[in-house]
């Protein structure tokens, strides 16, 4: 159940040559190249089936490794060019395939004492990447290099994170219960485009649904409801909560992740306030943030949106859980810091060491029921992220910062600090975007960025690093 719930990608492996190069060299290179694969754990499929040298380079092949493609569900395509290659073969296998595509070859050494050359790789790569826009196959690219190279690994494992970002986004189900909340015009969307563009699914529920089913639970308890409400109270405080209350917070954990199973569910948007504390008792804050911690982001107050963002955040970083933020107040002393809050759904994981855990009522809203989380989560290195449109036009903001130091505050928390704080508020002001957004302990802007070369109609735009910083980094800039 701690295991964190993420896109893990199966790539398919497909080196390719072309006749008039070496046969032996070409062999050579693709033992280098799933020697480093394997060091990495990555999960690949190669041709070693296709045929004797398990490489690309007979057109006739091209649809036998399409076939095993398919037949092994491969969610992302790597084609380094041990040679030349064969262009249209390559353009064939990208275009019918239809996953991300990384195009790479290594980088030759000088001609031997003859004057011969073993595979003029980088020509090749000149005239793959023209087919494959003609063939209308998206594709990221690493720049000509050695598989030992810095280089080589930053675009690799960037697109890996790409790859798991974009096809977490592509067909995602999104769990909603309820509409938004009266007078929240920020987090309206437009369902049809959601489903058209990228083929998103909302689930729907209400609010009736779900807490008869809670009042089920708690009606008949259970082990499992039992050990929840244990695991609870033994690692936060409770104060001015009663054990019902706690109870009802454990069903609503269960019964959300047992709704998720049930509909194959990849993240979830929540009508947060009123409704469900008048029906039940309880603020959901803290149990979003333990779903959120698990790997099943929940997204306050109904923002699909930012339910969306979570997932594209998640699976581009893959190793550490998201946190669902509103973006608050400036710093009062540091002209580029910024508070990241909210009412209590950052992941309990996330929280600094030592700091307390308590569940209490809110701050805020008139109610006084119980279950928003307190916590200063840790700081380091962070990427913020929020996806978002109107008018038909959609966009990724983009933005790379640091934990600082800031004043204490109510709720989860942590302060950040920027390069410049002027443009990323101008950015957020004049783009199509909202006071919601996505954090994550992850530096991640360039896989975010190349995840949107695999989502038709999502524009990448990040402030900083800027696209063409994030450019220069993945040709092996610093």
């Amino acid at each position: 159940m701690d295991e964190l719930r993420t896109k893990r990608i199966k790539l398919g492996l497909a080196p390719t040559r072309r006749n008039l190069f070496s046969v032996e060299d070409s062999l050579r290179q693709k033992a280098l190249i799933e020697a480093k694969l394997r060091e990495w754990g990555v999960d690949f499929v190669n041709l070693d089936s296709v045929n004797a040298q398990g490489l690309l380079y007979d057109t006739a092949d091209a649809r036998k490794v399409v076939a095993l493609f398919k037949e092994q569900a491969v969610d992302a395509v790597f084609c380094p060019h041990v040679n030349f290659g064969t262009e249209n073969a390559v353009a064939y296998v990208g275009r019918e395939i239809g996953k991300p595509f990384l195009l790479w070859g290594p980088r030759d050494e000088a001609p031997d004492e003859k004057g011969e050359r073993l595979r003029d790789t980088q020509c090749g790569l000149f005239a793959t990447s023209k087919v494959l826009r003609r063939f209308g196959v998206p594709f990221s690219y690493i720049v000509n290099s050695r598989v030992s190279d810095e280089v080589f690994e930053r675009g690799f494992k960037t697109f890996l994170g790409a790859a798991a970002a974009a096809n977490s986004f592509l067909g995602a189900r999104i769990g909603q219960i309820s509409t938004r909340p009266d007078g929240f015009y920020t987090v309206i969307v437009n369902e049809g485009e959601l489903l058209e563009r990228w083929g998103i699914e909302l689930i729907g529920t209400t609010l009736v649904d779900l807490t008869e089913a809670l009042k089920k639970r708690v009606a008949r308890p259970t082990d499992e409801l039992e050990q929840t409400v244990a695991d609870f109270q033994s690692r936060a405080e409770f104060p001015n909560t009663s054990d019902d209350q706690i109870r009802m917070m454990a069903a609503m954990k269960l019964e959300l992740l047992a709704w998720a199973e049930r509909e194959a569910l990849d993240a979830i948007a929540i009508q947060c306030w009123n409704g469900l504390q008048a029906a039940c008792g309880v603020m959901p804050c803290f149990v979003d943030s333990e779903l959120t911690g698990l790997g099943l982001p929940v997204a306050c107050e109904t923002d699909v949106h930012g339910a969306l963002t979570s997932l594209l955040s998640l699976n581009a970083a893959q190793t550490t859980p998201t946190f669902f933020t509103d973006l608050t107040v400036r710093h009062p002393e540091n002209e580029n810091g910024e508070l990241l809050w909210h009412c209590g759904p950052f992941p309990m994981k996330l929280a600094v060491e030592g700091g307390p855990r308590k569940v209490s009522g809110h701050y805020l809203l008139p109610t006084e029921c119980p279950g928003t989380a307190e916590w200063q989560i840790r700081g380091g290195d962070l990427t913020l992220a929020r996806f978002d449109g109107d008018h038909g036009e959609y966009s990724l903001f983009i933005g790379e910062a640091r934990g600082c130091e800031g004043p204490y505050t109510r709720g989860t928390y942590v302060w950040i600090e920027v390069g410049n704080w002027p443009l990323w508020e101008e950015t957020l002001i004049y783009g199509p975007y909202i006071h919601h957004c996505v954090g994550v302990h992850a530096k991640i802007a360039p896989a975010l960025a190349e995840a949107c070369r695999f989502l038709p109609g999502l524009r990448a735009d990040p402030v900083e690093p800027t696209e063409a910083e994030i450019r220069a980094w993945l040709r092996g800039g610093r």
